[in-house]
């Protein structure tokens, strides 16, 4: 057993309050740790044909090799199967989740089966409690539930607390994880599963330090990557404005969905501008667990009292250019004011913002075309810009008091297809999109990526490269791109490294930081591992009855222009017939 590998994992059983811990170093050899490891653990332990909301499904945790070593490989990749789609479930999320599990001295976490009661588990490194959080369940928010946890369990050193809020317990598909108050295992649903299996809440603390192989690369490595990361104007732009500052990029280019991409412009784009925020809101900056970049950004919120002249509720807000796309443009909303209550509405509930607003933004156009009734919203008629019924509007998807919000609380395709309006129904592969209307590549991205998210193969950025330029894109540059570029993302993810940092973390730079660990692989060796991790996953969604043909492509996308004029859908067609060979052979 090698002690330079994250190569424990502890397998619990909700079922029967059980845990037990399995020396898996082949897999990380193999898998290098993250989404590699994960995935197959998920293979392993997923039943076959589970019900994602049922005891068969399992949920795993998984870090890497670098992780407590390295500054920016401390995200934490979670993998499920998704209650939203049906098929694989992939979420990373930062703050000090990551190293809290290193530190436990683990590498993945397995844990499935379903607890009669509700519980949270407190991992403090060997001993698994199983604690009754019975008067937890129905707390409204879950800010409050990891304060409550956090003051009430003993544990010293590195700790996270990972918990849902009430979108959770009520099996919302799209509920979130929300972990350290302001980072989220957000998109697919994992908060339903954590709430299917009556488990609110996961703690881990650890005081297990981390060796190296040799001392004296890890030092020269470490150098490398901590220099490149505070002295690159790449990172800089992370830490001064943040993904918001895409709000007027995007908005330039015409690529930034608004009103339900009924137009890719926003006249109130420089109100919910990075650079405003940064101006007139900003109250402070975080860092997650080893980052020298701070990129999370907090606007501060100052509402008054209604019986206090003069005195004032001050509420720290977490944004970034996806929140401020899909609860800002997305809805119309130009106040900065309603946008941030907005935020902090979907934060305290525990909801994922971008199907949030996505299924609003839907919701608002049925009720313009009269596919839904005034009885059907229970009196709220949604306007454009009108953040208030928003805002009421949240809460009912949360409670599900009818039929009408029940499936809105199961995404906008499951939405559509009972009220109409899948023209407009804005789902790539059951899944609500990142706020890119940039161009075919995006789109494809979208839908060939393995959990259906920007995040994957980054074709946006295919787009982006492409505008004004001659030839234009073809299907078959547009497959080939993605590719490459989303099997690189799986040896980083697999890293858990962050993919703000994928310029600095080369593939010569990470075969040197493995060999600090005892891991040996060349540059070509990390290609073709990264290829056979996706690989990997799409053997998961095959097994699980994904299939390329089944894709829906809305006609919204295709009447909107993009900085590439109109999207044809032949050529999103072909870069995903293209996409599923390579991926097949």
């Amino acid at each position: 057993m090698s002690q330079f590998l994250p190569s424990s994992v502890l397998y619990v059983d909700l079922s029967k309050h059980l845990y037990r811990v399995r020396n898996r170093q082949e897999l990380f050899e193999k898998y290098i740790g993250g989404t590699g490891v994960a995935t197959q653990l998920l293979l392993e332990e997923c039943e076959k044909g589970a019900d994602p909301l049922g005891p068969g499904n399992v949920i795993v945790f998984a870090v890497g090799p670098l992780t407590n070593l390295y500054p920016m490989a401390s995200k934490t990749v979670a993998m499920f199967k998704s209650p939203h789609t049906g098929n694989l479930g992939e979420s990373h999320a930062g703050g000090r989740s990551a190293i809290a599990i290193r530190s436990a001295g683990y590498g993945a976490i397995v844990i499935k089966g379903a607890s009669e009661s509700p519980v949270y588990l407190a991992i403090h490194e060997d001993r698994v409690f199983f604690r009754d959080a019975t008067a937890y369940w129905g707390m409204n928010s879950a800010q409050t539930v990891g304060r409550v946890i956090r003051e009430n369990e003993p544990g010293s050193g590195n700790r996270t607390i990972m918990r849902i809020g009430k979108a959770g317990e009520n099996l919302v598909t799209y509920a979130n994880l929300v972990t350290e108050t302001y980072r989220h295992f957000g998109r697919l649903g994992l908060g339903a599963v954590f709430g299917s299996k009556r488990l609110k809440a996961v703690l881990v603390s650890g005081r297990k330090t981390t060796p190296v192989a040799d001392r004296k690369l890890f030092k020269e490595v470490y150098e490398t990557l901590y220099t490149q990361q505070t002295k690159s104007s790449a990172l800089q732009k992370y830490h001064d404005l943040g993904t918001a500052s895409n709000i007027l990029v995007l908005n330039e280019l015409k690529g930034l969905p608004t009103r339900n991409l009924g137009q890719a412009w926003f006249e109130g784009a420089e109100e919910i501008s990075g650079e405003n925020l940064a101006e007139k809101y900003l109250g402070r900056r975080v860092a997650c667990a080893h980052c020298p970049v701070a990129c999370i950004h907090l606007a501060t919120l100052r509402e008054p009292y209604e019986d206090e002249p003069y005195f004032y509720k001050t509420t720290m807000v977490p944004y970034d250019y996806e929140l401020l796309y899909a609860l800002g443009c997305m809805l119309g909303v130009s106040s900065v004011n309603g946008v941030l209550k907005l935020i902090d509405e979907v934060e305290n509930w525990g909801l994922d913002a971008i199907s949030t607003g996505v299924v609003l933004a839907w919701a608002t156009e049925a009720v313009q075309k009269e596919l839904v009734t005034k009885e059907e919203t229970l009196g709220l008629e949604p306007k454009w810009g009108d953040y208030k019924t928003y805002l009421k509007m949240i809460e009912l998807i949360v409670e599900q008091p009818n039929q009408f919000y029940k499936h809105l609380a199961r995404g906008v395709e499951k939405a559509a297809e009972k009220y109409g309006g899948v023209e407009f129904a804005l789902a790539m592969g059951g899944n609500e999109p990142a706020g890119y209307h940039t161009g075919p590549a995006g789109y494809a991205g979208f839908y060939t990526g393995a959990r259906h998210s920007h995040l994957d193969s980054a074709g946006y950025g295919i787009d982006q490269k492409a505008v004004g330029k001659t030839p234009e894109l073809t299907a078959q540059n547009i497959a080939d791109g993605l590719i490459k570029e989303e099997a690189w993302r799986q040896v980083l993810s697999s890293l858990v490294v962050c993919f703000f940092a994928r310029g600095v973390y080369t593939p010569e730079i990470v075969a040197k930081a493995l060999k600090t660990v005892d891991l040996n692989f060349t540059e070509n060796q990390l290609m073709e591992t990264g290829l056979r991790i996706l690989k990997e996953k799409y053997r998961f969604k095959f097994r699980e009855g994904f299939e390329f043909k089944n894709l829906r492509i809305p006609q919204r996308i295709l009447e909107t222009e993009s900085p590439h004029k109109n999207i044809r859908k032949e050529i999103i067609e072909q870069s995903i017939e293209l996409y599923a060979q390579k991926i097949k052979t």
